[in-house]
């Protein structure tokens, strides 16, 4: 390729570039070259591009073109290339080219020529388990591996965009890798190839050189599925609606797999009210109970004897509740139907709650509101986001037709013997396969004796779609005449094999063969890991292969001959053809060992050998054999491991045998070889120069394709997992340019999707492409598409400040490639490799086909295909759990080639070079490319290895003093060494240097370079007898340096880093340290320079930590680290360390507990850190006082410059005891630092608090007059306080003299981040209108503003109102900005400029706010009376409802005294329940400051400086004080029931130190949600009692009473925090009347008091109402009313404005606590981490020597109010009839109804009977009376009534106020005919009509849009309402009316005027007005008949009368008319 530039002069480059493609080159494929302009230290620029259409090419072969370049404007430049292409096509097999054809290497004819470009990518590909490959292309730029064997896997150049923002990458980071890998290339002289052009992109798309993954290989030791975990459901059955069926009785059954729950019993409703609350607890593996399916179904009228009959169900499965927003559904709807019958359409709906918690998840419920809210079913339905509303019916078929390759599942015995005497040899199992589905089981027939099985069958499911269940579970199991037992499960799962989105596919799967793994496959009768069949853990073998297809039909459940039922069918189904799974073709699979360390002691030294397989093939103990079909089999291609095999390999057999079609066989294991002692707990064993190896052949269907397309996308994702966790790492380390990084990352996504999609195109039409694999490919690739799209969008979006958000939405993209990755249908199983000592398998690992599989295209290689690899083994099943599964069984150096036979010659390729293959001496004359049995090497390099151990960090405490005696032990190849032992510490600095001399490592110098062996680092704990006991393992690579590389930065020296160690899957601390490779001979002096030199750069002057100037050590006799001195680290690596001094505040020790059942009395605390370290004073008598005498005390010490590497700091607290003896009680250690790290203030901004506020997340939004509205519930300035001006505090700053307006400040909660704001007036608008709309419409209710009738509790349900609204407002502005970011995407796919969008975007959200607040209004017109108070909420005052402890907002009150917990005793692992919260055995508090020396002088010089208090100036003294603390319990919720019968009877017990008050007497009967108002006095003296315990109990009539949860208050942290947690500062100030002022402070003593505090200037209380507190003006209201309505002159409301709004003064300002309610969670110790209920609580406390406060509130339970409710039942009309006549067949009905308001037994009443009403018409002037007791804020009736006969004593019972009136037909010798009923909401019912005709079924149908009323606003209300019932079709009937009168008095009311009931005195109504024949017809026939026909005939025969009149007239006239004529006509 040349170029000719402009000014004539003329570039060559002799650059080739190389595609292999995998399908013809299409004529509209376009080429394109791009020439940069290079530059060392800025981008690379684009000079111009030229492109050219391959027409040509592609039909001649051969082409030369010289063309100009054109630049981006498409306009040609003067600039020329030149370019010579070749295109050959693919040659039949395989398209690889062979090997030198057209690559002209100058004077290179063999092509052997070696490319080495390895290095390019050096930090950033790949460390182990990176997966990238080195060959791999970084930015789709071409990269070559290595052409002396193999392809040149260049590819298609990327357009690279070349915007100046693209490549911010200039950075020095950059530079030097850039300048270091070409150095590299230059030095491995790469002829005459100038870098450039490969470097180019690959180089710049690096963009920073954090590395993690090259030096932290990402290994875990321990399988986490499989173990089991606590988990606790919690449902709450609200209510239940539109439950179809007459009159029925409802019970409503929870089932979660085998447990049920049931409700108790409503009678005779079709919409019962529950609110029951169900508790289930589980201790199971995750995955079992994920699968559980938890069933929700209603029963009509269950008791004892019957188990009722089934109305409908709901199921759904566990992990769909899980993975839902906080695990949980809340107030949702779940929709019935009837599993007998699909066609029946919606059975009802069930409101209820479900959460999920798993052990550490915390459930954030939301806040238990009234609910009043009008249900909205449809918007609720219980479903998952995305799922539609309405939901189908679907059949799903799993086909099952074949099976292959069973084990066998019986002993062998009964079948020789059958042998002997039949002569028949039979298979030993009877497989049959089970399918579960949505918690139905099916299964097919069973197949006797046979390891190939056909069943040819499907089951049939018949389920709702999309279904709620996500996995179908396959299990292949043997019948068995005891027990069947599975042999293979296999789980499909729904999300995979099918898509949602609009261009979707139903689920549909096959038919495919899927693998099964399970235990080890040789019979045993009570098999170990029975568990890994059933799919639990990570199956340990193969165990079979099933061919089956899965397919989907939705339903048309209108069509006539359609199965209704749901039960499972099994039916059978024709067969498929042999080739519709794939074509079969021979496999190849070649493995070598280079190396096997660390193999456990434990196993002992018999020989040791390693077995690999593949499905069976190559399994020599347990494979099955198969003699007879053998010999067929293997002419069909396709065979098991077979008999006559088995017999030529005679175990471990080197020689290769070969079968007669010249074929070779396989050789599976290595030669046995006796294990050599590395260390006290490892083997190894000796291969030395010679790597034994194996290869096996194998056939399979070939889905190769399937596993590409997966590869591309894993490796495409591994390098953004890569990159992502290079983001965070330098986010973390504070490094610079995140952002960079992360467009690199977004970057490579892109053009990885770009490739992805062009490269998956391919070979559409293979054989074996099922409807998945197509359906697959097209979503697939649609969705790369627009990954790539929107990865190139957000790179443009990623600023500086937006790193975080776009990093998670890049993290979205990375679990959406891996969902899209997992390739649902199987092809080849999977490797096995096994160790076996004494012919038993020992330990194994599992190898994905996919990752070994080779293609001759680089992408989609798997990622450790001909690579050398770690592979760690470990124990099988559940031997691998706990501490055993922690110990490495063994560590192999792997090679792993697998591929189709064809395109063996690869096989070697990745090899490191430098062996000669040793081939098994020749037995016949055979082709020549047998494998080799075993490599030898005969190049070999020598290294030194350094580990710098500086020092670890939180480390496990393994001893039982709560500490550990740690060392720590290296591995590197089969060297070790260990470190010293550090006694007693959990941060041990070890500053120790370990050289391991002449490592010999096996390779080439590149590859060892790019890709060093692992080092292994175990810690342990050394114990005096015994052996030493593991803490935890890390892993880590070396940097290397080869002998003709400089030792110069940027690689040396290397750097320290931090690695973590883990313990099993939890984390067990940090170790810091650093590891190169040196090769052997190597410069000493240059090393020593490059040290020095990188020391004095850092730090010229300041002297060195200990450890000095040591050289590095004389290489010579230093070989075994036991001898010889211990090496520090060299400076260079050890940290630079500068002078710092910590102060650490002495206060007190807290609730210590006994060491060694002593109780202890003179403790002690000492402080070290670094090696120095502080003591504070004794504690002369912890019993009487256990604070500090001496508060202050300082040391200095030398730390790192560095924070990230600041030592911990230890604290350890020790019992004096007589005799000069100590005992350790207990220690802490203080991880980071950082925090305690003193900053100076800056001087420039002490006058505006903003700059220190923004630290702790407040903001200042200074906005005219709008009035912001908080977006925080902790913030909350009520929008209309009394009589307060728009801007709500003014704000005078000294500088400038005009008065500036501040709104509130809005503390931005961590969750948002925008501020809501709403125009003041258009809400003061809408309040008006509101009064307005009152004023028209309804009666507005005097007495409920009456100040008299409010109390504490108005005042907590408005807030509560408040609370909810601004969760549903913070709702709103996270979907907004959510909604504004798809806006943004949407625009710039669109090309819309952003900037036209703000608007869009806030108008959306005033609208937003506008449906809220109609929503709002809507509701407070229906509403009642509670509802009422709040639409006038200016006339509550609020408190502040906290949905979490004060702790959680306020940073726990560490504001200067901060708690560290103290620990002893071993820590558990996870497995074994002890949490750390059992290690506690007291509390340290205090604190540290530490600042760099020396200070500057301001600070000192301060007035009131006192120097012995150092930093921590103005603390208060911490001597004994008396405090009188007050604690108010509100109420609890969601407690877990306690009882049997799934309900507990709470009270409260509080503790604080010795004093304890119980609250049993006042227990609550049978309440989950008890409500307790109470406020309870406690005297106590801080520090000795500070901790006060709420804890909830369980009342028990027998045995003693039981802890439901508790909460614990640390209230000395309150006591002194700035934030006056003391007593809650309130919103108003009142001197009366329900929110009178708590505090015996006035606000006016508190401000002065925080002014003396604070040392401010004020306050100054001026004229006009304002106050100047320091250099800032106050304003409000100065008069107040007292109880007598007289108004005075006060101070108090500008003081409390002042203190309102606190956090704004400067230097001093903070949050003060406003009053408040706040809701902790109660834990109990034995189900540790989960909630057990929450308590709604707040404590006051008042100092003793101050004033004493007046009386606590009253918040004690609202008391119900007594009413009566009088119904008069008028009329009724058009009642249907129901019974028939005997004589006439004349229908009629016998009316009476029913009512009841509180339930059926409690209190129905019935009428007397209308008999006989023809005409539905009933007339009965009957009078009920319901006396009932409500409580108007609930809106609830409370009924106390006994549960049972057998209950202690009542229960009360809160429900919804429902009037319910039934009308019934009574019959005499039957049960009586239910025909209709009506509910009335007695808060919300639809106005009854004036007249019976208008009344109609819309009035109950569309009661949401009518106008409501509610009885207890109207009082009086008469009109007609509808009955209705539900017909056989679920509809909706009229099937009466009734005319009723409501009236509702209040019981004084009620004793004034009584009435009688029914139409008795007093005040009795007149008797009703019914005709005759409703008396018996038998009494007077006749007149009953005459009735009948009069009454059903009478306009029959009016008109038959009517008739025959005329006719009468009619035959008079014509009989008179001719008499009458002639008369005339004669004139007579």
């Amino acid at each position: 390729m040349r170029c000719q530039q402009p000014g004539g002069e003329r570039i060559s480059k002799g650059c080739t570039f190389r595609w292999p493609i995998a399908s013809r080159v299409d004529e509209n494929d376009m080429l394109e070259v791009q020439v940069f302009n290079y530059s060392k230290v800025f981008t690379n620029r684009v000079i111009g591009t030229f492109r050219m259409v391959l027409q040509k090419v592609a039909e001649e072969g051969q082409l030369e073109v010289t063309d100009t370049l054109i630049d981006d404007n498409n306009t040609a430049i003067r600039t020329s290339v030149t370019i010579d292409i070749k295109y050959t096509t693919m040659d039949g097999t395989v398209g690889v080219w062979s090997d030198g054809e057209f690559l002209d290497v100058p004077g290179d004819p063999e092509g052997t020529f070696q490319f080495e470009t390895d290095s390019l990518l050096s930090g950033h590909s790949h460390g182990s388990g990176s997966g990238v490959s080195p060959g791999r292309s970084i930015h789709g730029i071409p990269t070559f591996r290595k052409a002396g064997k193999g392809v040149f896997s260049a590819m298609k150049l990327g357009k690279t965009k070349s915007s100046k923002d693209d490549h911010k990458k200039d950075e020095p980071a950059t530079l030097d890798m850039e300048y270091l890998d070409r150095k590299a290339m230059r030095l491995r002289g790469v002829g005459g190839l100038d870098p450039d052009c490969i470097s180019l992109a690959s180089v710049t798309a690096v963009t920073t050189n954090v590395s993690n993954k090259r030096s932290k290989p990402d290994i875990k030791m321990e399988p986490s599925s499989g173990r089991p975990v606590d988990y606790q459901i919690s449902i709450t059955v609200v209510e239940a609606r539109q439950l179809v069926g007459l009159n029925m009785d409802p019970v409503v059954c929870v089932e979660i797999g085998d447990d049920k729950k049931y409700t108790s019993m409503k009678e005779s409703t079709n919409c019962p009210y529950y609110n029951e609350y169900f508790v289930f607890d589980f201790h199971v593996p995750p995955d079992v109970m994920f699968d559980k399916i938890l069933k929700l179904s209603v029963i009509h009228s269950k008791n004892l004897l019957r188990s009722g009959t089934l109305v409908g169900t709901f199921k759904l499965d566990v992990g769909t509740v899980y993975s839902q927003p906080e695990h949980q559904f809340y107030h949702k709807w779940a929709m019935l139907s009837d599993p007998d019958d699909i066609t029946a359409g919606c059975k009802g709906y069930i409101k209820c709650d479900i959460a999920v918690v798993g052990k550490g998840d915390n459930i954030k419920t939301p806040h238990k509101a009234n609910e009043t809210d009008e249900d909205d079913i449809e918007g609720n339905l219980l479903l998952p986001e995305g799922v539609p509303l309405e939901r189908q019916w679907a059949r799903f078929y799993v086909k099952i037709y074949r099976a292959e390759g069973l084990p066998k599942m019986n002993t062998s015995i009964m079948a020789n013997v059958k042998k002997a005497f039949i002569g028949e040899n039979r298979d030993l199992v009877d497989p049959y396969v089970q399918v579960l589905f949505a918690g139905q089981k099916g299964k097919t027939s069973v197949q006797k004796s046979s390891y190939e099985p056909i069943w040819k069958e499907q089951v049939v499911f018949t389920e709702m779609f999309p279904p709620l269940c996500k996995r179908i579970k396959v299990q292949i199991r043997d019948s068995d005449k005891v027990n069947d037992v599975a042999i293979g499960t296999h789980f499909i799962d729904l999300r995979k094999i099918a898509n949602d989105g609009d261009k979707g596919f139903l689920p549909t799967m096959g038919p495919a063969w899927v693998n099964m793994y399970g235990s080890t496959r040789h019979y045993t009768l009570m098999d170990e890991h029975q568990d890994l069949n059933e799919g639990l853990g990570e199956g340990v073998s193969f165990r079979a292969r099933l061919l089956i297809s899965v397919a989907v039909e939705i339903l048309d459940t209108t069509s006539t001959e359609i199965v209704s039922s749901t039960e499972v069918q099994v039916e059978p189904v024709s067969n498929i053809s042999e080739s519709a799974t794939g074509k079969i073709e021979e496999f190849f699979l070649f493995g070598s060992f280079l190396e096997a360390t660390m193999i456990d002691r434990k196993i002992g030294d018999k020989p040791i050998s390693f077995e690999v397989t593949i499905g069976n093939y190559g399994n020599q103990i347990d494979g099955v054999s198969k003699p007879s079909a053998a010999k067929k089999k293997k002419k069909e291609g396709r065979g098991e491991s077979d008999e006559e095999e088995s017999e030529l390999i005679q175990q471990n057999s080197s020689e290769d045998e070969v079968d007669d079609d010249g074929d070779l066989v396989s050789v599976s294991s290595t030669p046995p070889m006796k294990p050599v002692i590395t260390d006290r707990n490892y083997f190894h064993l000796p291969y030395f120069e010679k790597k034994p190896c194996i290869y096996i052949k194998s056939w399979w269907q070939d889905q190769r394709r399937r596993l590409y397309n997966s590869n591309i996308m894993d490796k495409i994702a591994d390098k953004m997992e890569e990159g992502l966790n290079d983001v965070q790492e330098i986010i973390k380390t504070e490094k610079a340019y995140p952002e960079r990084r992360l467009r690199g990352v977004l970057e490579e996504l892109s053009t990885g999707c770009n490739r992805f999609v062009t490269l998956a195109n391919k070979d559409q039409n293979q054989a074996g492409r099922t409807k998945l694999d197509k359906e697959r490919l097209k979503s697939c690739m649609r969705e790369m598409e627009s990954m790539g799209q929107q990865a190139k969008l957000i790179r443009s979006q990623v600023k500086r400040n937006t790193v975080r958000d776009k990093l998670k939405m890049v993290q979205n993209f990375l679990h959406r490639l891996r969902f899209l990755a997992d390739e649902p249908q199987h092809s080849i199983p999977d490797v096995f490799v096994w160790m076996m000592s004494n012919n038993k398998r020992i330990a194994y690992a599992r190898i994905p086909s996919k990752d070994i599989l080779y293609s001759i295209v680089d992408e989609e290689t798997g990622k450790d295909c001909g690579k050398v690899k770690a592979v760690f083994l470990r124990l099988p099943g559940k031997k691998g759990f706990g501490p055993a599964g922690w110990t490495v069984q063994a560590k192999m150096e792997m090679y792993l080639w697998l591929g189709l036979n064809k395109q063996r010659k690869d096989f070697l390729s990745g090899l490191p070079n430098g062996f000669e293959e040793n081939k098994a001496p020749r037995t016949s004359p055979c082709l020549q490319s047998v494998p080799p049995v075993s490599l030898v090497y005969n190049m070999k390099q020598v290294f030194q290895l350094r580990a710098h151990m500086y020092q670890a960090r939180s480390l496990f405490a393994a001893d039982s003093s709560g500490l550990s005696d740690p060392f720590a032990r290296v591995f590197f190849s089969t060297h070790s060494q260990v470190t010293e032992v550090l006694s007693e510490t959990l941060c041990p600095t070890w500053d120790q240097l370990l050289v391991f001399d002449d490592v010999e490592l096996f390779g080439e110098a590149g590859e060892l370079r790019d890709d060093p062996p692992i080092i292994v680092v175990e810690v342990y704990d050394q114990d005096t007898v015994g052996k030493a006991e593991f803490i935890g393992r890390t892993f880590a690579k070396p940097i290397t340096k080869m002998c003709d590389e400089h030792y110069c930065p940027p690689r040396f020296p290397p750097q320290l880093e931090y690695y973590q160690i883990y313990r099993g899957n939890s984390t067990a601390g940090d170790l810091l340290a650093a590891f190169e490779l040196l090769q052997i001979p190597y410069d000493d002096e240059e090393i020593r320079r490059a040290l020095i030199a990188v020391h004095d750069f850092a730090v010229p002057q300041i002297k060195i930590g200990q450890g000095g100037r040591a050289e590095l050590p004389p290489i010579d006799g230093l070989t075994d680290s036991d001898c010889g001195p211990i090496l520090p680290v060299p400076m260079g690596i050890r940290p630079i360390l500068s002078r710092y001094r910590i102060e650490v505040l002495f206060w007190g020790l807290r609730d210590l507990k006994r060491v060694n059942l002593a109780q202890v009395d003179r403790p002690r605390v000492d402080i070290e850190c670094a090696g120095r370290g502080v003591q504070s004073a004794l504690i002369q008598n912890y019993k009487k006082n256990p604070n500090f005498s001496t508060l202050v005390k300082w040391f200095e010490v030398d730390l790192p410059e560095n924070e990230l590497l600041h030592p911990p700091l230890n604290i350890r607290v020790v019992d004096c005891r007589a005799f000069g003896r100590y005992t350790l009680v207990g220690s802490h250690a203080v991880t980071s630092l950082r925090r305690f790290i003193y900053s100076p203030p800056d001087k420039m901004h002490n006058n505006w608090a903003s700059p220190a506020r923004l630290m702790n997340g407040y903001m200042v939004v200074t906005n005219g007059g709008s009035q912001s509205r908080p977006c925080s519930p902790y913030s909350r300035t009520p929008p209309h306080t009394l009589s307060r001006p728009a801007g709500d505090v003014t704000v005078n700053m000294d500088a400038d003299p005009s008065v500036r307006k501040m709104d509130t400040v809005v503390k931005l909660d961590a969750t948002s981040d925008a501020v809501v704001k709403v125009d003041v007036n258009e809400e003061e608008k809408e309040e008006k209108k509101k009064k307005k709309k009152k004023k028209k419409g309804e009666v507005e209710e005097d007495d409920e503003t009456d100040e008299s009738m409010l109390d504490w509790w108005s005042k907590y349900f408005a807030s509560i109102e408040t609370l909810m609204e601004i969760l549903r407002a913070q709702e709103a502005v996270l979907a907004e900005a959510e909604e504004r970011e798809d806006q943004e995407i949407a625009a710039e796919g669109a090309d819309i400029k952003p900037d036209d969008l703000p608007v869009k975007g806030s108008k959306w959200k005033e609208k937003s706010q506008d449906k809220s607040r109609n929503k709002e209004k809507k509701k407070s017109h229906h509403a009642g009376e509670g509802t009422e108070k709040r639409s006038s909420k200016p006339k509550v005052d609020e408190l502040l409802v906290y949905n979490k402890e004060l702790e959680a907002e306020y940073d726990n009150f560490e504001d200067w005294l901060h708690t560290f917990n103290l620990y002893r005793g071993k820590a558990g692992d996870d497995d074994e329940a002890a949490l750390d919260d059992d290690r506690i055995v007291g509390r340290f508090k205090g604190s540290m400051c530490m600042y760099k020396l020396p200070l500057s002088e301001e600070i000192t010089r301060e007035v009131g400086f006192d120097p012995n208090m150092g930093m921590f100036q103005s603390i208060p003294h911490n001597d004994p004080i008396n405090v009188m603390v007050r604690v108010f319990v509100v109420r609890a919720t969601d407690l877990h029931p306690a009882d049997v019968n799934g309900k507990a009877d709470p009270y409260v017990v509080i503790k604080l130190g010795k004093s304890e008050l119980k609250d049993k007497e006042n227990y609550i009967s049978k309440q989950l949600n008890p409500v307790f108002g109470k406020a309870f006095d406690i005297e106590a003296t801080f520090p000795m009692e500070s901790m006060l315990t709420v804890s909830v109990y369980d009342w028990d009539l027998v045995g003693t009473d039981d802890l439901i949860g508790e909460t614990k208050i640390d209230l000395e942290n309150r006591y002194y925090s700035k934030h006056r947690a003391t007593c809650g500062i309130a919103n108003n100030y009142s001197v009366h009347g329900y929110n009178v002022w708590r505090d015996p402070m006035k606000p006016s003593q508190i401000l002065a008091k925080l002014c003396k505090e604070g040392k401010l200037d004020g306050p100054h209380y001026g004229p006009g109402g304002r106050v100047k507190v320091a250099n800032r003006i106050f304003m409000g209201v100065t008069e107040i009313e007292d109880e007598n309505g007289l108004k005075k002159q006060t101070d108090e409301h500008l003081a409390l404005t002042v203190l309102k709004h606190w956090e704004e003064i400067p230097r001093v300002g903070c949050k003060l606590i406003p009053e408040h309610v706040e809701t902790r969670p109660l834990l109990n110790p034995d189900h540790p981490g989960i909630e057990q209920g929450r308590i709604e609580m707040w404590v006051d406390m008042f100092p003793m020597d101050m004033p004493a406060p007046g009386p606590a509130i009253d918040i004690s339970p609202r008391k119900p109010k007594k009413y009566e409710l009088r119904v008069i039942i008028w009329n009724t009309d058009e009642v249907i009839l129901e019974d028939d006549d005997y004589f006439t067949g004349e229908k009629s009905s016998d009316i009476f109804v029913r009512g009841w308001l509180k339930g059926q037994q409690e209190d129905k009443q019935d009428t007397d009977v209308h008999y006989h009403s023809l005409t539905g018409e009933g007339n009965f002037n009957w009078r009920f009376v319901f006396p009932f007791d409500y409580l108007m804020a609930e809106e609830k009736i409370v009924i106390s009534k006994k549960e049972s006969m057998f209950s202690w004593d009542e229960t009360e019972y809160k429900i919804p106020a429902r009037l319910t009136l039934q009308v019934w037909d009574a019959d005499h010798f039957s049960a009586d005919d239910f025909l209709g009923a009506i509910e009335l909401d007695l808060n919300r019912f639809s106005r009854g009509a004036k007249t019976a005709k208008q009344c109609s079924i819309n009035m109950v149908q569309n009661q949401a849009e009518l106008p409501c009323i509610s009885i207890f606003k109207q009082k009086r209300v008469k009109g007609w309402w509808p009955f209705v019932a539900r017909d056989e079709n679920d509809k909706m009937e009229l099937t009466g009316k009734v005319e009723a009168e409501l009236h509702l008095m209040s019981a004084e009311e009620a004793e004034k005027s009584p009435v009688g009931l029914g139409r008795n005195e007093p005040d009795p109504l007149e008797k009703p007005n019914r005709p005759d024949t409703s008396l018996m017809w038998f009494v007077n026939p006749l007149k009953s008949i005459r009735y009948f026909i009069w009454h059903n005939y009478r306009w029959l025969i009016l008109k038959a009368l009517g008739l025959l009149l005329l006719l009468l007239l009619l035959g008079l006239f014509l009989y008179s008319f001719p008499g009458y004529l002639v008369k005339k006509m004669l004139g007579a």
